[in-house]
């Protein structure tokens, strides 16, 4: 290897060097942020909005250790059938105000899925937290026999989940990685 090539190396690992401390420091500035900001999480507000018609109780959270709150249907005018194969959007009589910076992630509940294949399709679906219309939960009917909603019934869980918006820049090159653009199963099947 020549003196030039040696030096055009050392230049490339200097640049690396440099953008790594950048987003090493930029990663530890907004870990240690979040961390001074931990009290917020115990003071988070969640403002739901009920809708007419709706006698429905507020989504909670069914046990101190859930990581997400029931979401139920409001059909305050009848069940809903979904037949097998078809996906509808179920009412939840609610209307939503996240905090700023966060999304509202819609989950199926495993009971659901396992019992009767009521799945979310667009798993996990995500409410913004600038979006101020009804809440609903698009649920498909993965199974083979229809399925009836009543009013009141737990559809589906809501997961209150951070919210990270990284500049977006445009690059020529990525860095390369052992693995490179080896993707769906690419690392084995077991």
């Amino acid at each position: 290897m020549s003196n030039d090539d040696l030096q055009c190396l050392l230049a490339s690992f200097i640049v690396q060097s440099k953008e790594l401390h950048q987003t090493v420091t930029g990663l530890l500035r907004h870990g240690i942020n979040r961390m001074n900001n931990m009290d917020r999480v115990t003071e988070m507000i969640l403002k739901f909005l009920r809708l007419p018609k709706n006698d429905l109780p507020l989504p909670a959270y069914e046990t101190p250790g859930a990581a997400g709150m029931d979401l139920r249907a409001c059909l305050p005018e009848g069940p809903m059938i979904i037949a097998p194969g078809t996906t509808v959007a179920v009412p939840t009589g609610f209307q939503i105000e996240l905090p700023a910076d966060t999304e509202l992630q819609i989950r199926p509940r495993s009971g659901l899925a396992t019992r009767a294949s009521i799945l979310v399709p667009n798993s996990p679906g995500t409410v913004d937290c600038d979006y101020r219309g009804e809440v609903k939960i698009a649920l498909l009917n993965y199974g083979h026999d229809p399925f009836t909603v009543s009013h009141g019934e737990r559809i589906a869980q809501a997961v209150i989940a951070p919210v990270l918006r990284p500049k977006v820049i445009e690059v020529t090159a990525l860095t390369e990685t052992d693995r490179g653009a080896g993707g769906f199963g690419s690392t084995g099947l077991d």
